[in-house]
C-alpha cells in the first residue's frame, strides 16, 4: 500500500544534498581525486603524441615511456583511493539515511502506522536507503568529476584541432538528444519497480505475522501466489528500468563510435591534406577513446539519478507521515510516588474520518489509587479509554485530564512514563527474557526484577529455561505460552513503577491459579497506585473498587458489583453469564 504524502515533498535532489551535506569533505575528497585520475587520463593522449612526434624526428622515447608508465601508475592508485572513499562516503550516507529513518519510524503517530503497512515502511528504510550508495557516488559525484573531466577533455580537443572537435561535438548533440526522450521512462520504472517492492514487503510481512493461522487454514497456496504476483511486478518494472537504462548505455556506446569514425574519415582526410600532423591524429583519436568514460559516467549519472529519485521520493514520503515531537526519556517516577487521578469529561471519538465514532461523549472519573474496571459487551470502547489515555490517538472533542491537568499539556515522555501498560495480547519482542522484562525500566537491579518475577508467579518459568532470565523468546515471544507472554508484560509494566497502571484483560489467557495469584497482586498494587482494568471474568471485576460499564461508546452505569447488579441491567446480565464480552 502506498503511502501518500502530507504534502508536497521537496525536489529529489535538494533531499538528496540534505543527506549528503554532513559527508561533504569526504565527498570533495574522493571527487578530486577522481578528477586528478582524470586529469593524469588526458594527459597520456599528449605523451603518446610526443612520443610519436620523437619516433618521427629519430629522437629518444625512454623519456616519453618513462613519463606515460608513470601515468598509468599514478592513474590506477588515484583511481583505486578515490573509488574507496567515495564508496566509503556512500555507506556513509546509506547509514545516516537509515538513522535518521528509523528514529523517524519509531516516532510515527499510531494514526499513520494504522493507514501504512508495515512491509512498506521496512522497504523504504531497506531496499530504498541502499539506493542512496549508487545515487551518491554514481549520480552526485559521477555527474560533477564527470561534467569537469568532459569539460576538459573537449577542451584538450579543441587544443589538439578545433575541426575535429566540431566533428565529435555533432555526433554527441545527437545523441543527447535521444536520451533525453529515453531517461523520463527510467524514472518513472524505477519507482514502480519500488513501490513494487514495498507490496512485497508488505506480503510478507502480514504472512509472517499471522503463518500459523495461515497454515492452519490451508492458505499457502494462495498468499504463496500473492508474494510471487508481488515479486514478478517488482521484476518487471526492474527490468523495464533496466532496458531503458541499457538503451541509454548504448546510446552513448554508439555515439561514440559513430564519433571515431566520423574522426578517423574526416582526420584522416586532413593528414592526407597536410592540415594536421600523424600524431595529432593519433593524439585526437586517444582523446576519443578517453571520451568514453567521462560521457558513460555523465550519463550513469543521470540515469541513476532518475532510478534513485523514485527512492529518494519513497523516504522523503514516509518522513513526511505524522510523528510525535522529539522528546528524550524521562524520569521514572520512584517507588512509591503518588497515585494519578484520571477524569474523562464528554470525550468523543472515532478511529478516522470515514468511520463511525467509537466513544460517544464520554464521562467518567477515577480517583487516585484504587481499582477500577471498565465493562461491556464487544465494541463498547473500552479498549479505546486507554489508547487515549497513552495518547496513541487524540480525541475529537471533550477533555481527558490526569491529576486535573489536561493529557495534550503533558510532555509525551513525562506522561508515558507515568503509565504502565499492558497490551491485550500481550506482546513480547525477539530477544531474551531478561530484555522484555527491562524493556521498559533498563536501570532496575537484579533485586527489583527477581521481586518482581516471583510477584508475577514467573520465578518457576525462569527456573526451568536453559539459561535463565537469559533464555531467547523467539520470534515475538513464540517459545512463551500466551499465559507466560501476559506475566511477562505485567511484569515489565510493574518494573516501571507506574503511577498509573493499564490492565487490558491482562489475565484472560491464564490459568485459574495463576489468575487467582495474579488478581491478588492486582489488588495488592492497588492499594498505592491507580489501576485500570479491562476485565471479562467475573472474579476480576468483584474486587475493584469501582466498575464503568460501557455499552455502544458511553458509560452506562458506575459503581461496586453488589450496587450494579441490582441497578443496571445489562451489568446483571453480563453477571450473570460469569464471563464478561471480551474485546471493545
Amino acid at each position: 500500500m502506498s503511502i501518500a504524502a502530507q504534502k508536497s515533498d521537496p525536489p529529489a535532489w535538494r533531499a538528496l544534498l540534505g543527506y549528503v551535506r554532513p559527508h561533504r569533505w569526504a565527498l570533495l575528497g574522493g571527487a578530486s581525486l577522481s578528477l586528478l585520475t582524470g586529469a593524469t587520463g588526458l594527459m597520456l593522449p599528449l605523451v603518446a603524441r610526443d612520443l610519436i612526434d620523437d619516433l618521427s624526428d629519430d629522437r629518444a622515447i625512454t623519456g616519453a615511456l618513462v613519463l606515460m608508465s608513470a601515468l598509468v601508475m599514478a592513474n590506477a592508485a588515484l583511481g583505486a583511493l578515490g573509488s574507496y572513499v567515495l564508496r566509503r562516503t556512500a555507506e556513509s550516507v546509506v547509514l545516516g539515511a537509515r538513522r535518521s529513518l528509523s528514529s523517524y519510524l519509531l516516532r510515527l503517530r499510531i494514526t499513520a502506522v494504522d493507514r501504512s503497512e508495515p512491509g512498506d515502511l521496512m522497504a523504504r528504510i531497506t531496499s530504498d536507503t541502499t539506493l542512496l550508495r549508487e545515487v551518491t557516488t554514481d549520480s552526485l559525484v559521477g555527474l560533477g568529476t564527470g561534467g569537469l573531466t568532459l569539460i576538459a577533455t573537449l577542451a584538450l580537443m579543441g587544443f589538439v584541432d578545433p575541426v575535429l572537435l566540431g566533428v565529435t561535438l555533432a555526433v554527441i548533440v545527437g545523441a543527447g538528444a535521444v536520451l533525453t526522450l529515453i531517461v523520463p521512462h527510467i524514472s518513472r520504472a524505477g519507482r514502480r519497480a519500488q513501490d513494487a517492492v514495498g507490496v512485497m514487503g508488505a506480503s510478507l510481512e502480514r504472512v509472517l505475522g499471522a503463518l500459523r493461522t495461515v497454515k492452519a487454514s490451508g492458505a499457502e497456496p494462495r498468499e504463496e501466489r500473492a508474494l510471487h504476483e508481488a515479486a514478478e511486478e517488482s521484476w518487471r518494472q526492474s527490468v523495464r528500468a533496466a532496458k531503458w537504462s541499457a538503451a541509454a548505455g548504448n546510446t552513448a556506446g554508439l555515439a561514440m563510435q559513430v564519433a571515431f569514425i566520423t574522426v578517423l574519415a574526416v582526420g584522416g582526410a586532413r593528414v592526407a591534406t597536410g592540415a594536421i600532423d600523424v600524431g595529432t591524429l593519433v593524439a585526437f583519436l586517444l582523446f576519443v577513446f578517453y571520451l568514453m568514460m567521462p560521457i558513460q559516467s555523465v550519463v550513469g549519472a543521470i540515469t541513476r539519478y532518475r532510478t534513485g529519485s523514485a527512492a529518494l521520493d519513497r523516504i522523503q514520503e514516509a518522513m513526511r507521515l505524522p510523528a510525535e515531537p522529539v522528546a528524550g526519556p524521562a524520569v521514572l517516577p520512584a517507588p512509591g510516588a503518588a497515585p494519578a487521578a484520571l477524569a474523562f469529561e464528554d470525550v468523543r471519538f472515532r478511529y478516522a474520518d470515514d468511520l463511525p465514532y467509537v466513544h460517544h461523549g464520554v464521562t467518567f472519573t477515577v480517583p487516585a489509587r484504587g481499582m477500577t474496571a471498565f465493562v461491556g459487551p464487544s465494541g463498547a470502547g473500552k479498549t479505546t479509554v486507554f489508547s487515549l489515555i497513552e495518547r496513541f490517538y487524540e480525541p475529537d472533542s471533550g477533555t481527558i485530564t490526569l491529576d486535573g491537568r489536561e493529557l495534550a499539556d503533558w510532555e509525551l515522555s513525562r506522561l508515558r512514563s507515568s503509565i504502565g501498560y499492558v497490551e491485550q495480547d500481550a506482546p513480547v519482542l525477539s530477544g531474551s527474557l531478561r530484555d522484555n522484562l527491562l524493556l521498559g525500566n533498563r536501570e532496575a537491579d537484579d533485586d527489583e526484577v527477581a521481586r518482581v518475577v516471583k510477584t508475577t508467579r514467573l520465578d518457576g518459568l525462569v527456573a526451568k529455561l536453559p539459561e535463565g532470565l537469559d533464555t531467547l523468546v523467539g520470534h515475538r515471544g513464540t517459545k512463551l505460552s500466551g499465559g507466560e507472554r501476559q506475566r511477562v508484560a505485567i511484569a515489565r509494566a510493574l518494573l516501571r513503577s507506574p503511577r498509573l497502571l493499564l490492565l487490558d484483560e491482562a489475565t484472560s489467557q491464564l490459568d485459574a491459579v495463576n489468575e487467582a495469584a495474579l488478581r491478588d497482586t492486582v489488588a495488592d498494587v492497588a492499594r498505592t497506585t491507580t489501576v485500570l482494568v479491562v476485565a471479562h471474568r467475573l472474579s476480576t471485576v468483584t474486587t475493584a473498587d469501582r466498575i464503568v460499564v460501557m455499552d455502544a461508546g458511553r458509560v452506562r452505569a458506575v459503581g461496586t458489583h453488589r450496587e450494579l447488579v441490582t441497578a443496571d441491567p445489562l451489568y446483571a446480565e453480563l453477571a450473570a453469564t460469569q464471563f464478561l464480552a471480551a474485546g471493545g
